[in-house]
């Protein structure tokens, strides 16, 4: 029986989060800037809170100024517009990171788009979306979790994936859509799958490169996927699980993990796959927007 490779997440962003570290300690004594993020977190959702809190202590672990603006759950648009306002004209900060999902009130196009391009080190705005997708990325900045994505797939297989055919299952904004523009840049063939899809398992076992962005547990199993496969699976997914007789909530994600190990070349765990490496490429985009905002080379 084949049992595929894990790819470690963790110990990838860990080494990212070194070189990021010395880098921006060489970017203080050469030229005086600090790397600033701030992130801004709209009432008291508990996945948030969480990853807010990882968010702020890598960014402290780099080197960063790191800044949170914890506001009240009920806090008015025009509140909420006037800090990212304030932030915007803030030369200290060099990132700004709206924490996702917003309370109902809010209008999350508004507040995403409010953050000015350059300081938008999410790539949520539709400036970096349109750069992306004109594959004009030197001065754009490309969401975290696809980002990070390519570095582990560049990892197994290399940067060009010219006769590569990739399929990403999922169309979201923040992961499926930009992902398969990096994956057009890499010269991969790319298939874009989603809920309308007809046969996706069939178009699935094409693929030597799945991305698995969807929120469905266990959804991709060892059936779907090509022998020798990289399967990465962005998917976070709270579920019961019962270990050694007793029932808890865990994490799972979009690929059967287990099931997909028996067929793939490679797979990325759930949790300790995609997760850490989305947080090291935030601050990864914050370092390259403190060079680029002081003239540097990115």
């Amino acid at each position: 029986m084949t049992v595929a490779k894990r790819i470690d997440g963790k110990a990838k962003a860990a080494e990212l989060a070194e070189s990021i570290t010395r880098e921006t300690a060489a970017l203080l004594d050469e030229h005086g800037i600090k790397p600033g993020l701030a992130v801004v977190i709209v009432g008291e959702d508990p996945a948030s809170q969480v990853y807010v809190r990882n968010k702020k202590r890598t960014a402290e672990t780099c080197g960063f100024h790191s800044v949170q603006h914890t506001l009240a759950a009920d806090t008015a648009q025009a509140d909420v517009l006037r800090l990212i306002d304030e932030l915007n004209n803030n030369d200290a900060i060099h990132g700004i990171l709206v924490q996702l999902p917003l309370p109902g009130h809010l209008d999350e196009q508004a507040v995403t788009q409010a953050v000015t391009p350059s300081k938008d080190v999410d790539g949520f705005h539709f400036i970096n979306i349109g750069k992306l997708t004109a594959g004009r990325t030197a001065d754009a900045f490309v969401p975290c979790t696809p980002a990070g994505c390519m570095l582990m797939i560049a990892d197994e297989i290399g940067g060009d994936l010219s006769g590569k055919n990739a399929v990403v299952i999922g169309r979201s904004n923040i992961v499926g859509k930009p992902m398969a523009s990096l994956l057009l840049q890499a010269n991969a063939t790319v298939t874009v799958t989603h809920s309308r899809t007809r046969d996706l398992a069939q178009v699935v076992a094409g693929a030597d490169i799945v991305v698995a962005a969807v929120g469905r547990p266990d959804m991709v199993k060892a059936d779907w996927v090509k022998p020798g496969a990289i399967v990465i699976d962005v998917g976070i997914n709270r579920v019961e699980k019962t270990v050694d007789g007793e029932t808890k909530m865990g994490l799972t994600g979009d690929v059967d993990y287990d099931d997909v190990c028996t067929v793939a070349g490679a797979v990325t765990p759930v949790p300790g796959g995609v997760g850490p490496m989305t947080i090291s490429m935030l601050m990864a985009n914050t370092l390259r927007s403190a060079r680029l905002a002081a003239g540097l080379e990115a």
